[in-house]
């Protein structure tokens, strides 16, 4: 199977890691997972910023992972404005198949949804809303768009389904009725 490139951006509180999480749960092993908080926060510690380190950082990882024959799924916020050219060079430069995914989840949603995380205290609803954006579609690539009335396990079957990469008719994603 050739190597996919998976790309899945939302804002925080979307649902990214739990989809990640239960994409490698359904695969298994050879599933890279290029998350943009790690490589921005915990790697280069910087401030999401125009032609900030992460960007490249993250279409070299991406590229490697492809290279050596991993599917490489990259999940953040990555507004358009800093990290859409960068998404566009990754999948035109990738020979094998590449899907894109948007979570448009309300704003509201996604308070309600940090709420539950481990990660509740790290940030307040007030930040959140200053990294808020409605509807940052890319355009070019397209971009499936998911809703919040896709469960977890619906949005993760999708994409298996969409990409070949597992199988998705026997998934049980943990005990979640929505992305969290």
């Amino acid at each position: 199977m050739d190597p996919r490139l998976i790309v899945i951006r939302g804002n925080s509180g979307s649902g990214k890691t739990s989809i990640v999480e239960g994409i490698r749960q359904a695969h298994g092993r050879g599933v890279a997972w290029i998350e943009q908080d790690y490589v921005r926060r915990i790697i280069f510690q910087e401030l999401d910023q125009p032609d900030g380190a992460n960007v490249q950082a993250i279409r070299l990882l991406a590229q490697q992972a492809l290279a050596r024959g991993y599917h490489a799924v990259v999940e953040g916020i990555m507004p358009k404005v800093r990290y859409g050219d960068m998404l566009r060079q990754l999948r035109d430069d990738h020979a094998g198949p590449s899907y894109f995914y948007y979570l448009d989840i309300p704003f509201e949603e996604t308070i309600r949804r940090h709420a539950t995380r481990s990660k509740a205290t790290a940030f307040t609803a007030e930040e959140m809303a200053t990294w808020f954006h409605a509807q940052d579609l890319l355009g070019e690539p397209r971009e499936t768009v998911i809703d919040q009335t896709s469960s977890l396990e619906m949005t993760v079957k999708r994409i298996l389904t969409d990409s070949g990469l597992g199988p998705a008719a026997e998934l049980e994603v943990g005990d979640h009725d929505r992305l969290a």
